[in-house]
């Protein structure tokens, strides 16, 4: 489905200044980073680890101000669209963060580990908040197919559960995210806080919370 906006010249200069001010940000950024490494104490150099850490927490910042720009832009485009145009995404599959609906079928998460990151965990919790599996995931932001099991490789029980990536850096825990993923869009629903999604499981997220869409594999 390719959605399509009308150019807004005073956003595109928005959208201008805001791409040069993390730019120069984090040009600003690697001097000072440069400067602590110039000045260090050479009997207590600080860790690695430390400057993954703070190249990470700049990184996850970057990314979530770009991340809240797109939001914005989607949140105008919802604005303007009609009941009956969001009534053409039920059938189809939306990807956004929150609780996943496990049913036995493999999901297709999309996990956004940390840049500096040499290993990235998956962490599962169920619905009372217990961790039921932690798996090794490849260091990349390609979609990956979950197959839902236990620590054991037994099959999960159907319903909700909490999904999160650990990045790790020589053994420090760097962040730990949300995990987008994709799940078949139900229902779209109009109301006072705004257009709301039902997704399988009956799992509502919110129309700006929605970051792709595409046509369910095989059909």
């Amino acid at each position: 489905m390719d959605i399509s906006q009308t150019s807004n010249p005073s956003r595109t200069n928005q959208t201008a200044a805001s791409s040069g001010g993390l730019t120069s940000d984090f040009q600003t950024f690697l001097k000072m980073l440069t400067t602590q490494m110039q000045n260090q104490d050479p009997l207590n150099p600080i860790e690695a680890s430390d400057y993954a850490v703070q190249l990470a927490t700049f990184s996850n910042v970057e990314q979530s101000v770009k991340t809240n720009q797109l939001l914005e832009s989607m949140q105008q485009l919802f604005g303007i669209m009609s009941m009956s145009q969001l009534a053409g995404w039920v059938g189809q599959e939306a990807r956004a963060s929150g609780k996943v609906y496990v049913h036995g079928e493999p999901i297709t998460l999309s996990p956004n580990p940390a840049a500096t990151a040499d290993r990235v965990v998956l962490v599962v919790r169920d619905k009372a908040g217990q961790i039921v599996s932690r798996e090794e995931l490849p260091i990349s932001a390609e979609n990956y197919e979950w197959q839902p099991v236990d620590a054991t490789g037994a099959p999960l029980a159907s319903g909700l559960y909490d999904l999160s990536v650990e990045s790790y850096y020589r053994d420090t825990l760097l962040i730990a995210d949300s995990v987008e993923h994709y799940a078949r869009i139900l229902e779209a629903q109009g109301g006072i806080g705004g257009t709301k999604i039902v997704l399988e499981g009956g799992v509502e997220v919110a129309a700006t919370e929605i970051t792709a869409l595409r046509v369910p594999p095989g059909s």
